[in-house]
């Protein structure tokens, strides 16, 4: 099989490097670019993102990184976003007083968890529906998480025939959104590449849907 053409998205964000390798681990043919015409043509485009909401909204926006996003989707393109580069993808985020919108892919607002202890820091497991993709093989599996917000609610009102996202949740003090499958559009609020194995399995999986 050819190796799959990815694009880790490369926007100032502190975990591309790590991105990068777990790709390439998993087989992928990887290059770390905000190129328009990269991005445009990759198999698939991977979204880091550390650190605040509003932050990585304006590192996003340097790069015209919606746009870039909007594009790749609108021609159904896969498109994968990790934890921060999750949460950008809906409507707004509130995180310590701050109030910054989205890129409004999905309906919702991330804001802090209702936990005793934050951040959510460490091994959890997570509840996949039997359909998802990401999770073939590793529902059971436990992932990395280092955040202390998160979309607790999805507010996606699908009609038929479109077919409803697959949505997986986890719980730290309450539930909250772990990933989500919506057509080319998928995304995880854990940390695939520091995940071990199951993290591994989880971006061969996605790998497999492009």
């Amino acid at each position: 099989m050819t190796p799959r053409k990815v694009v880790v998205l490369d926007y100032g964000s502190g975990n591309v490097h790590s991105a990068v390798k777990a790709l390439e681990r998993v087989g992928a043919e990887v290059e770390l670019t905000a190129d328009r015409r990269a991005v445009a043509e990759a198999d698939g485009l991977l979204v880091p993102g550390v650190g605040a909401f509003d932050a990585v909204m304006r590192a996003l926006e340097s790069v015209r990184g919606g746009e870039l996003i909007d594009k790749r989707l609108a021609g159904g393109r896969p498109v994968l976003g990790i934890c921060v580069g999750m949460q950008v993808l809906f409507s707004r985020g509130v995180e310590r007083g701050v109030d910054t919108e989205g890129l409004g892919e999905w309906p919702g607002t991330v804001d802090e968890l209702k936990a005793d202890v934050l951040p959510h820091m460490g091994w959890n497991t997570v509840i996949a529906p039997e359909e998802s993709r990401l999770f073939a093989g590793i529902a059971e599996e436990r992932f990395y998480f280092v955040h202390s917000n998160a979309a607790q609610t999805w507010e996606l009102d699908v009609q038929p025939p479109l077919p409803a996202a697959s949505v997986t949740w986890a719980e730290h003090g309450g539930r909250f959104i772990a990933a989500v499958e919506n057509g080319p559009l998928s995304a995880t609020q854990f940390h695939p590449e520091k995940s071990g194995e199951a993290g591994m399995q989880l971006l061969s999986n996605w790998l497999l849907t492009l």
